[in-house]
């Protein structure tokens, strides 16, 4: 989306001191900019105490301040995760998410509003994708939600809607400035981004030799199962993918996490599991179990217990390192995409 003016929580520091620079501001006074929008994490320019009334007048006249509106705040009585609604200011909606572990605090925001993946089991994919986020509106999502809760937030995933990988050059400006040491400066190694498997993206991120976690969304064993539940799949050979991830590992030396959700009686079984040895043994890995959440569009019903714990013990067997994923946010509709879709069903 384009605006009349620059977006500038979306510019580095040194863009922003050409800009200032512009409009005829020494340097200091971006040092002063950059503070108030990356560690104050002002809302507004009337905020910014410490630059004259004049230049507040100036910026509000020629630059644009991305800052979310948040629309609906659901916390859940079961374990306080908490699910954000943030109004875009072109009317769109996207949601992100907060979850409190003993290790800090974990946001999974959202890298574009919709998304043209296709999922069969995501809500996030119903009705397609509408556009991209620029980099402010990722790191707004981090920022509204350190605001409004008072509380630090250490990691950040990007798994909420939207493929990251498809809005490549805002997903690298945001880390830059989310990583920056004179901004929040949170650990590249506390960043995890989430893809379908876009091969090609895999790649040119593993040359930017970042620490940051790679997921795939892997979901299925085979070609044949994971064409039926991503049609991405029809795009990308699976082959190819598992290699674009084996590519990552020996440029970065960061082992991949293999994103797996367990529908009911369509890839769960112990050949499923045999099958996904054969495809990922021997590789520096780690298998995240994802019991399916249960979406009012879609028919996939979640696993029992048994069966996802059988599921587990078989890759545990073949020494595969498998976690099975702690639901968060049962209670509040907590998987990607239902608040958002839920919200615009309800204006229709």
């Amino acid at each position: 989306m384009e605006t009349e003016h620059p977006d500038i929580r979306s510019m580095t520091e040194s863009e922003l001191a050409e800009f200032m620079a512009g409009l005829g501001e020494k340097p200091f006074r971006a040092r002063q900019l950059y503070e108030w929008l990356h560690v104050h994490l002002a809302e507004s320019f009337e905020e910014m105490s410490n630059l004259p009334a004049a230049l507040r007048a100036k910026l509000s006249e020629s630059a644009v301040l991305v800052t979310l509106r948040p629309v609906e705040i659901l916390t859940s009585k079961l374990d306080g995760t908490q699910k954000y609604l943030f109004g875009l200011s072109d009317g769109n909606v996207i949601e992100s998410v907060l979850m409190r572990y003993h290790h800090g605090n974990s946001v999974c925001i959202s890298s574009q509003v919709g998304c043209r993946m296709g999922c069969t089991f995501c809500a996030s994919t119903i009705g397609g994708k509408v556009r991209d986020l620029r980099a402010s509106e990722m790191l707004d999502q981090v920022y509204r939600i350190q605001k409004i809760t008072g509380e630090r937030v250490s990691n950040v995933v990007v798994m909420g809607t939207g493929e990251p990988l498809d809005n490549y050059e805002n997903l690298l400006r945001f880390i830059a400035l989310l990583t920056d040491e004179k901004g929040l400066h949170i650990s590249q190694r506390n960043i995890t981004v989430s893809t379908c498997g876009l091969t090609e993206k895999i790649r040119a991120l593993a040359d930017e030799k970042l620490q940051i976690t790679l997921a795939l969304s892997l979901h299925a064993s085979s070609q044949e199962k994971r064409k039926k539940l991503m049609p991405v799949a029809n795009r990308y050979e699976l082959g190819d993918v598992l290699d674009s991830c084996r590519y990552y590992f020996e440029k970065t030396g960061r082992r991949v996490s293999f994103e797996y959700s367990l529908v009911g009686g369509v890839n769960d079984t112990p050949e499923d599991a045999a099958e996904l040895h054969e495809l990922i043994g021997g590789m520096n890995c780690h298998v995240n179990l994802i019991p399916v959440n249960p979406v009012r569009e879609r028919s996939y019903v979640q696993p029992d217990r048994t069966t996802v714990l059988k599921f587990k013990n078989i890759l545990e067997k073949y020494g595969i390192n498998v976690t099975i994923r702690r639901e968060m946010g049962r209670d509040i509709s907590g998987a990607c995409g239902q608040l958002r879709r839920s919200y615009m069903t309800d204006r229709d």
